[in-house]
């Protein structure tokens, strides 16, 4: 295995995954969750919270993901741990991508499956709490020329654009440089991924 594509910090993560649930949901009274994925795409996350004061003290998590899923959410537990969720919730893949020492191109949709069950998990809790939508997942700019985001995008998946064609029909995204194309497919592809559709 000379040749393995991950870090020492991914295998770690890996072989050795922290705050995993390994019992019944109700071994962990939470008081937050969240769940994000499709079990029909092999990839599904499921995020525990327990919240004091707004700071995370315990977390836990049960995924049915590759080894990229498994250490990108082994490392954002033990990151989120004692944060503030507000600070939680800005969390990136990017960010998890960084702590491992860098994940496989072609696996880096696989990072977005525990953070974004961990924002599900914050907005469960601040329903919960009456402070619904205190918190906004903030957007990216993908289509510099027509200002489209990734939220744009995600939304326009979720409505039934699943190829460039239907995407550039949903937002008009592509119509003036088309430079953003590559990142749009690839968008497109992790929310394939994330909802199974």
């Amino acid at each position: 295995m000379s040749d393995w594509l991950y870090s020492d910090t991914v295998k770690d993560h890996f072989t050795n995954p922290r705050n995993v649930l390994f019992e019944d949901e109700s071994s962990f009274p939470a008081d937050a969750r969240g769940q994000t994925g499709n079990i029909r795409c092999g990839d599904q996350m499921l995020m525990l919270l327990k919240i004091k004061d707004d700071i995370i003290t315990d977390v836990r998590w049960k995924t049915y993901g590759c080894a990229s899923a498994i250490a990108s959410t082994s490392m954002l537990s033990e990151i989120v741990r004692g944060m503030h969720i507000q600070d939680a919730y800005k969390i990136k893949p990017q960010d998890l991508v960084e702590k491992l020492g860098g994940l496989p191109d072609y696996k880096i949709h696989c990072s977005v499956l525990g953070d974004k069950a961990l924002r599900a998990a914050i907005d469960d809790y601040l329903a919960k709490t009456g402070r619904a939508g205190l918190l906004k997942e903030e957007a990216t700019e993908i289509c510099h020329c027509l200002g489209i985001t990734d939220k744009d995008i995600e939304t326009a998946f979720n409505q039934g654009a699943r190829t460039w064609e239907e995407l550039q029909q949903a937002t008009k995204i592509g119509t003036a440089c088309g430079s953003c194309k590559t990142k749009a497919l690839e968008l497109l592809h992790e929310f394939t991924h994330i909802y199974g559709f």
